[in-house]
This record gives structure tokens, sequence and C-alpha cells, in this order.
């Protein structure tokens, strides 16, 4: 007999999913209209709800804004209290009732008529004071909650969430949102650290252990220990990186005789190496997965060295 607290989680997500395929079939050309309007808009997009809806609306927020669409949230209580004055004309609103008929919203909803504000309703229901209101509706499922009560606000919060990911993603791809401005927005933590470039921790200039082909192998051992990375990069005369030597190399001359050679006789030809705009995860996993491994990779533009990272680089930016 199955666990009863499996059969409610099962019964659960099934009537969440069911409100989502509900939704989906749903979808019309009111999106592209709401879509329309917060790309167009010049100021931010301000979310607000109560109760539940608020809380979601918080997050949606927070979401538009880290993928490129200016957003915070106003709650209603507080915007009937002297935070409408954070609503401007240049503003669109996005408020979220699933009921419609929130007492609290309703100052936002005159404010937005008196001074021409665009709203777009986000509700179940049409009909209500905000459906009505919104010159835009964004209709929500009418399908009930998964609470077996009816009550608790279940599969009405994840349908108005999933609805809010739609806009953001939607919007993101319509701006053409990268990698890069992503980080600009995140750039503490461990999703900032996956997201940096190599660019950002190389090190570079002077840094760079570099020595000609035809230098003599004391010459290169004096600046693999200057510059501390493990390795020298071999230059053509054009300058373009065409070999490495690593302490590993050094350790294979064990006998004394590498001290007759010159570089060219010593290196590894065709070193792994990394464009700068590598992100530093991606530099890492190189680096694990070459062969037996490897702790450095020179950063290239075109064949010309213009940075090297090292694995405790990336392990320093909070790459593991």
């Amino acid at each position: 007999m199955e666990n009863k607290d499996l059969i409610s989680a099962k019964h659960t997500i099934d009537k969440e999913v069911e409100a989502l395929r509900i939704m989906e079939d749903s979808l019309n050309q009111n999106l592209t209209r709401a879509l329309d309007l917060m790309q167009k808009t010049e100021g931010r997009v301000i979310v607000t709800g109560m109760g539940k809806s608020g809380h979601v609306g918080s997050k949606i927020a927070a979401t538009l804004a880290s993928t490129g669409t200016p957003s915070f949230f106003v709650h209603p209580g507080e915007a009937s209290h002297g935070d409408l004055g954070m609503i401007t004309t240049k503003d669109c609103v996005l408020a979220i009732s699933n009921s419609g008929e929130t007492r609290e919203l309703s100052d936002i909803i005159i404010y937005c008529k008196r001074y021409s504000i665009p709203l777009i309703a986000m509700t179940k229901n049409p009909d209500s004071a905000l459906g009505k209101a919104g010159d835009i509706l964004l209709q929500l499922p009418d399908d009930g909650e998964a609470c077996p009560l009816g009550l608790a606000p279940t599969s009405s919060t994840t349908a108005t969430m999933v609805f809010g990911d739609i806009l953001a993603i939607a919007l993101l791809e319509r701006r053409g949102f990268s990698k890069t401005d992503f980080k600009q927005r995140h750039p503490g933590g461990k999703l900032g650290a996956f997201l940096q470039k190599v660019s950002d921790i190389m090190h570079k200039g002077d840094e760079i252990p570099l020595i000609s082909e035809n230098a003599p192998m004391p010459d290169a051992i004096l600046v693999m220990t200057a510059k501390m990375l493990g390795c020298v990069g071999a230059l053509d005369d054009q300058g373009n990186l065409i070999g490495i030597i690593t302490d590993g190399d050094l350790r294979r001359y064990m006998d004394g005789s590498i001290m007759t050679k010159k570089v060219k006789d010593v290196m590894t030809v065709h070193p792994k190496s990394i464009p700068a705009d590598t992100m530093v995860a991606e530099a890492l996993n190189i680096m694990n997965n070459t062969g037996k491994g490897i702790t450095q990779l020179f950063v290239i533009d075109g064949q010309k060295p213009v940075g090297i990272v090292h694995m405790h680089d990336c392990l320093k930016a909070g790459v593991a």
C-alpha cells in the first residue's frame, strides 16, 4: 500500500501541473502586448500584490531586475501611506491578485488611472475590479487550489510564479541579455564566481612567463622561477605562442643535460590555450580533463599570449 504522504505529494504535483497546463493553453496575444509594454517602458516595471501574491510579486520583481528589466516591488499597504510617490509616469505597473478583488490594491489602481500609468492586471477573474481596470489582462488559471480545503494559495501561486518567469525569460530573450550582463548583476557568491571570465582573474603584462624559443634553458629556468607560475611560454620570432615548458619537463632532465639545451629542444609544442572570454569554470574543467591534468593555461588573442591563468587562480575565485 502506497504511503499516504506520497499520495498527497503526487496529488499536489498533479494539481499544480494541471493548473500550468490550463494556463499554457490559455496564453494569447495579451502576453505579447504586455511584453511590448514592459520592453518599451522608459522607467521601471512596478510589481505589486498583497499576501501570497505579494510574496510571489517580490520574487518576480527581483527576477526581472536581475535579467535586464529594471523593476522593484511596491507593497500596496505602504503605497497608501506615501509609497505611491515611488511610481512615476514613465513606469508601468504589474498588479497581481488571484481573485482580482484585493481591497489594498485600490489606491494603486486609482493612482494609475489618474496619471495614465499603464496597468497590467494578473488575475484569474477578468470580470473583477482589477481585471476590468487593467489595460492588459494576463489571466491566471481558475482551477482551484491543490490544498484539499481549497483555501491555501498553492496552485494559484505556482501559476503566478511561472507567469512571472515567462515574462522575465521572454524579455531576456528580446533584449539579447548575455552571460556577461547576468554576471554584472550577480557579482557575489557562487553564481558570480562561475560567471567570471578568465580575463577577470588572469595574470597579464609582465606577470606572464614568456621567452624566445631560441633562448638557452638557463634563461628559461630563471623566468619560471621569477614568475612562480610553474611554467614558461615559448614564443617564435613573431611573438606567437608555440610551446610551453613546465616544472614537469624540468624533472625529466635530472641528469643536468637540460642546461646545454635551448627552449625549443625541451618545450611541448601546441600548448593548451583559451581566449580571454572563456568562463573561469570552463577553464578549470579544461585543466582537470586534459590528459593527466594541467595546472595552467595561456590566454591568447589570435596566437599572441595576453595572459595566463593558474588552477589556484580559479580556486581562489571560488570555482571548485
